[in-house]
């Protein structure tokens, strides 16, 4: 599919017809099976320098809503997701001003050290290249340093849509598209594979929408590094930038899309984070082939207003009810179990 076409289908397509023909590629790769993850999300801190207009997350260091986990707070974390039958942690905070490298290295060691079966998906590009500025090093430096620790592997926070246009409008302090894929192509480059993300409702056009795709694709044609694509929706709620949330069938149109476009990425997930359970459900007709994780704790959503909650029985019930075949996965996409 070329670029042009790509922007014909966002902006006339029928809804529909995208949802069928999206469904038509998830069968070339995939037959009825929907996987999940069981996994937590621990935001280690919500101080952050980036201050984004988008987030309700962030907050300066000197507020009293300001905090900082502990190495011991977040290995209780680590313990409560093992105990619940998590395979993975997804470690993510804002931009702390005075943090060393030496913080998130003697973090990522005692995780493995004391729960060596966790994989440690952690860290967007934007902190990664935080800490190298903080530490001095090169972002290959930072990334290999992190690696040795136990980093297995990069989520694809951080990217929102990957045109600096849009970027300057709604997140000017932070990193901006080249930094965003430099960050990924050296990861991919030390064999550390990432998912790749996009956010959308903030009055980007269909066209930005498609560059920032096309981004992505060019990058995975490279690397082949990108396991996943995963695209959920600006939640407004709290945030500086304010405005509405994009509509459901927007979604739905830009995940079918995303199906057929990046055509060399195999997996793509569905958000019922952002568009609660039923809409996440309908997006196994759209394309999607993974509805991403139980998320046993989920702070940065949930600060902008919305709140959705799941369970395994929830989930498999959920997948179930589109006539698909449940199972949960690791980080890696391996099924570690059916229903």
């Amino acid at each position: 599919m070329t670029t042009q076409q790509a922007v014909e289908l966002l902006t006339h397509g029928n809804p529909i017809e995208l949802g069928i023909q999206a469904d038509s590629m998830r069968k070339k790769f995939f037959d009825e099976t929907v996987t999940f993850i069981i996994d937590r999300n621990i935001n280690y801190t919500n101080i952050c320098q980036s201050q984004c207009k988008f987030c309700a997350f962030w907050k300066k260091i000197d507020s009293s809503e300001a905090y900082l986990l502990s190495q011991e707070e977040i290995l209780q974390k680590v313990a409560e997701t093992v105990a619940a039958g998590g395979t993975q942690v997804m470690i993510q905070g804002g931009l702390h001003p005075d943090l060393e490298i030496s913080y998130y290295e003697n973090m990522l060691r005692a995780i493995k050290k004391n729960f060596p079966q966790i994989k440690i998906h952690s860290f967007t590009a934007t902190e990664i290249q935080h800490f190298a500025y903080k530490a001095g090093l090169s972002i290959l430096e930072t990334l290999k340093r992190l690696q040795a620790a136990g980093l297995d592997s990069l989520p694809g926070g951080g990217a929102e849509i990957l045109v600096d246009e849009v970027r300057r409008k709604i997140s000017p302090k932070k990193i901006m598209s080249a930094d965003w894929l430099n960050v990924m192509e050296t990861a991919h480059s030390i064999g550390m594979e990432s998912t790749a993300t996009m956010v959308i409702g903030f009055g980007e056009t269909m066209a930005q929408r498609i560059e920032h795709m096309q981004k992505i694709r060019q990058l995975q044609e490279k690397t082949g590094g990108f396991r996943a694509f995963i695209s959920w929706t600006f939640q407004p709620g709290n945030t500086l930038l304010g405005g509405e949330k994009t509509s459901s069938w927007d979604y739905m149109k830009n995940l079918a899309v995303t199906r057929l476009y990046l055509n060399n990425i195999k997996h793509i997930q569905g958000s019922w984070v952002t568009q609660g359970e039923r809409i996440g459900q309908l997006t196994l007709a759209f394309g999607a082939d993974d509805l991403g994780s139980i998320m046993l704790e989920e702070n940065v959503v949930r600060a902008a207003g919305t709140n959705y909650e799941m369970s395994i029985n929830k989930m498999v019930n959920l997948i179930r009810g589109a006539g698909k075949f449940p199972a949960q996965r690791d980080t890696e996409y391996n099924v570690l179990k059916r229903w």
